[in-house]
C-alpha cells in the first residue's frame, strides 16, 4: 500500500491545526509570504521597538524556523521521498522571484489566502485563489504544449 496520500492527508491536518492555532491564539493568520516578509521588514529596519514588537519578531522567526527544521525531523525520523527538480539554477531563481512578485503584489500567498482565508469564506481570498489556481492551470498546460 502507498502511504502518501495518508501522509498528505496527515500533513493537511496538521497544517490546519497550526494555522486554526496560530488565528484562534493570537489572531493573526498564517501566511507564509506575510510572516517572512514582515521578520525580513522588521530586521532591515532594526528590531520593532517595545515587547510586542520583539514578541512578534521572535513568533514569526520560530514559525519559520519550523517550517526549515521540520523537513529534517521527518527525515531523520526515516521519512525519504525522492525529489527530483527538472529546472535548472536560473529558471528556478527567475520562478521564486516570480513568485514572490505575486505573493506581494495579491496581499499573500497560498497558504494565507488558501489555508486561512479560504477557511473564513473571506472574498478576497476566493478571488486571489481562483486568480493563482488559473494561472497555475493555464502554466502546466502551456508547459505542456512545449
Amino acid at each position: 500500500m502507498n502511504p502518501d496520500w495518508i501522509l498528505g492527508l496527515l500533513g493537511g491536518a496538521l497544517i490546519g491545526a497550526a494555522s486554526g492555532l496560530l488565528l484562534l491564539g493570537s489572531g493573526r493568520i498564517a501566511g507564509i509570504s506575510g510572516i517572512a516578509g514582515g521578520l525580513i521588514e522588521d530586521l532591515m529596519r532594526g528590531l520593532p521597538g517595545g515587547r510586542a514588537g520583539r514578541l512578534l519578531t521572535a513568533e514569526n522567526a520560530l514559525f519559520l524556523l519550523g517550517m526549515i527544521l521540520a523537513p529534517a525531523l521527518y527525515l531523520g525520523l526515516g521519512g525519504v521521498k525522492e525529489i527530483v527538480v527538472e529546472a535548472d539554477a536560473p529558471t528556478l531563481i527567475v520562478a521564486g522571484l516570480l513568485v514572490g512578485f505575486g505573493a506581494r503584489l495579491g496581499s499573500g500567498c497560498t497558504s494565507g489566502h488558501g489555508v486561512c482565508g479560504a477557511a473564513r469564506l473571506s472574498r478576497r481570498s476566493l478571488t486571489a485563489m481562483g486568480v493563482f489556481m488559473g494561472a497555475a492551470i493555464a502554466t502546466v498546460a502551456l508547459g505542456r504544449l512545449l
